[in-house]
């Protein structure tokens, strides 16, 4: 079998070399030399391997440390595949182009390379000047010296590089590369320049954009073949050439649309529902326990949209109060036997609630009584009671508790209600358990049948319909301005909101509501320049974190407000609309360029950065057509946005200029074609007389 493999591989190589060796004796197939020269890393190599082997390389692949090399000729003997690449047709003629690469050192010796070549090509980088500058001092002079008469191709390579983004491309290269800068960057008309000065033609190559490589091989071919023409006229088939082709100019791909980008939201945005329940700041309600010895405060909000049993107590009619009995009834007799019997199972360990007969509950004012509506209160009134923050009297809802709620465990269950938690270590579940059951706050009773049952896992979904649950409530009471403690009032209308919700959502609000401030002791608080839309949309995100526009709302006032408030998060939500409205205008053909005019210097002014950042990409990207409709608009523009514009416009003024350079030059070499057509028809064999000039027979 060794032997096989080894018969094998010298049949392959015989078959390629005598392939490769029948190029040059197969009739009417030209073989073409065609030598590559320029400096070090200005890409010979490169374009090579894209003719060749048909290599792409991303740019940054292409930023890699250079290292220098050349692709060997012997590839042609080697790789079947190389060899026939370089077969191609070219104006009807059969070629087999066969590429020499050379080093880039100004000191090497490459007449070896240069001998018996058909045509040269000539590379320098669009991104270094010097290589530029090195084909007429250097290149030019060395390859007339060596082959005087052989045909000669410019190439401007890396031509990406003209319409990237140079900061990414520094920061990708080589940490002692040297930066490329703006200025380094060649237009097309410095090349041009070269071109015409020494009379060869140009062409400009990307391997990375797979531009331009075809048009400087084939034109390369093209220039080979008429020179040899001259030389070898007696050969039919070379007749059909036609001289070096124009290239039409390169338009760079149209830049991206950003993506506006929505920040996740903080840890914590202003006070948190849990520190607001640590430090009661506007607290409505005050929980009166063990016969009124602890007063705990809390929210009437945060409990009733958590609790429905809470949000029926807070929406009792109190107006028609009645004296509490002082006697035995309202002190326990008639107590629940929940609390009398304990309801779950107990263990010493889990500290279970005393004997009602440890406390008495004492007077507790006049308000409704409670015993016979739920299990756990005893009454509900509304009093003055001092604010435990700013010690100045407030109207509170005053509930007084059975005597027998332990209040650790009582405010374990409240923090539940505010943040949708629970303290999965503490000691006392079991009475957190039956005070949620006291409450009827049935899904924190269940989070502590699974944690005792070390069913911990399931308590997510719990919390999960917790939160949408509560969500839909506060949306609720945003509408019907239940629980409301504050009015805003705006340019169009009046707003309804609650303290507490703003305070824990909204760093701006805690600091105006936190006492300090005149709002923080009024019920209607002014906000001009603001309208009832804008203002509800603002709301909705607090209390919901969401935006969910509504008719009327206008997305450069909303950002405006947003911004005065410190809501950077509300701010790219509302970007975002703004921009996904812009688009849809524009899919029903809607003009948007005006709008996006308007919004672009408000959004700067606002820190609205990625939808001015939109605004710009939009007005550099149709930036004629924008120019030609609202050119007073675009002069008027502040000159940080006006250098913007003209950096970074699309098609870029580099591709406008040598796209009408490439018309003139076209509609150029078609007058010269249309003379040498017509002179050509003009021509005649001597003795051929036409028929017009033949004298008249009667």
């Amino acid at each position: 079998s060794c032997t096989e493999v080894k018969l094998r591989s010298q049949t392959a190589r015989c078959l390629v070399s005598l392939s490769y060796n029948t190029d040059y004796e197969r009739p009417n197939v030209e073989t073409i030399k065609c030598v590559v020269v320029g400096d070090n890393a200005v890409g010979k190599t490169r374009l090579i391997c894209a003719r060749a082997c048909n290599a792409t390389l991303t740019q940054y692949q292409l930023l890699a440390t250079h290292v220098p090399t050349v692709w060997a000729i012997d590839q042609y003997r080697v790789c079947q595949e190389v060899l026939e690449r370089s077969r191609d047709v070219v104006d009807e003629v059969s070629v087999s182009l066969r590429l020499w690469d050379t080093f880039g050192d100004h000191h090497k010796d490459r007449r070896f390379a240069y001998g018996r070549s058909d045509v040269v090509v000539l590379c320098f980088s669009l991104a270094n000047p010097n290589s530029l500058r090195h084909v007429r001092t250097m290149w030019f002079p060395e390859i007339k010296h060596f082959c005087p008469r052989t045909p000669i191709i410019l190439v401007g390579c890396q031509l990406d590089l003209r319409y990237a983004d140079l900061d990414a491309v520094n920061r990708a290269r080589r940490p002692l590369a040297k930066p490329i800068k703006p200025t380094d960057i060649l237009p097309p008309e410095r090349g041009h320049e070269v071109a015409k000065e020494l009379g060869i033609p140009y062409y400009e190559t990307s391997i990375v954009a797979q531009f331009g490589v075809k048009d400087v091989f084939d034109n390369a071919i093209r220039a080979a073949l008429i020179s040899r023409r001259h030389l070898q006229f007696w050969k039919s088939h070379l007749k059909k050439v036609q001289r070096p082709l124009l290239q039409a100019p390169f338009l760079p791909p149209r830049p991206p649309r950003p993506i506006v980008g929505i920040p996740d939201p903080p840890p914590t945005e202003g006070e948190g529902p849990d520190s607001l329940f640590c430090q009661p700041l506007c607290a409505d309600v005050l929980f009166l326990l063990q016969g009124g010895t602890t007063r705990v405060f809390a929210h009437k909000v945060y409990l009733a949209t958590s609790c429905s049993k809470f949000y029926d107590l807070f929406t009792l009619d109190l107006g028609g109060s009645v004296t509490v009995p002082q006697g035995e009834e309202v002190r326990g007799l008639h107590r629940p036997q929940l609390l009398q019997q304990g309801f779950l199972r107990t263990s010493q360990s889990d500290n279970a609630l005393p004997s009602r007969a440890q406390y008495s509950l004492g007077a507790l004012g006049t308000g409704r009584a409670l015993s016979g509506w739920g299990r756990g209160f005893l009454s509900v009134c509304l009093e003055h009671v001092d604010d435990p923050m700013t010690g100045r009297p407030r109207l509170m809802t005053v509930v007084a508790m059975d005597e027998l709620i332990q209040e650790e465990p009582f405010k374990a269950v409240l923090q539940y209600l505010y943040t949708g938690s629970l303290d999965e270590g503490r000691g006392d579940l079991m009475q957190v358990a039956i005070i949620a059951e006291l409450l009827e706050v049935f899904d924190l009773r269940m989070m502590v049948a699974n944690v005792l049952n070390r069913e911990s896992f399931m308590n997510q979904e719990i919390t999960k319909a917790f939160h949408v649950r509560r969500a839909n409530r506060i949306k609720e009471c945003l509408n019907k301005g239940t629980f409301a403690d504050v009015v805003f009032r705006l340019d169009d209308g009046c707003l309804p909101a609650h303290k507490p919700l703003l305070i824990s959502s909204c760093n701006w609000m805690a600091a105006m509501f936190r006492g300090s401030f005149m709002e923080s002791y009024t019920e209607e608080v002014p906000i001009p320049n603001t309208s009832a839309a804008c203002m509800r949309g603002v709301l909705e995100f607090l209390y919901s974190g969401l935006l969910t526009p509504c008719p009327g709302l206008e997305p450069m006032e909303l950002i405006i407000l947003a911004n005065r408030l410190c809501l950077p998060r509300l701010v790219a939500l509302t970007e975002q609309h703004a921009v996904d409205d812009l688009l849809q205008m524009a899919v029903k053909g809607v003009d948007i360029d005006g709008q996006v005019l308007s919004y672009l210097e408000l959004a700067q002014f606002h820190n609205a950065k990625q939808l001015s950042v939109w605004c710009l990409h939009h007005i550099c990207t149709n930036y004629n057509s924008i120019c030609r409709k609202f050119p007073k608009d675009m002069k008027a523009m502040c000159p940080e946005n006006q250098r913007h514009f003209e950096k970074q416009r699309w098609p870029p003024v580099w591709f406008l200029k040598e796209e009408d350079r490439y018309l003139r030059s076209q509609k150029e070499r078609e007058r010269e074609e249309e003379i040498l057509r017509k002179q050509h028809t003009k021509r005649g064999w001597c003795f051929w007389r036409h028929q017009s000039s033949s004298p008249h027979v009667s």
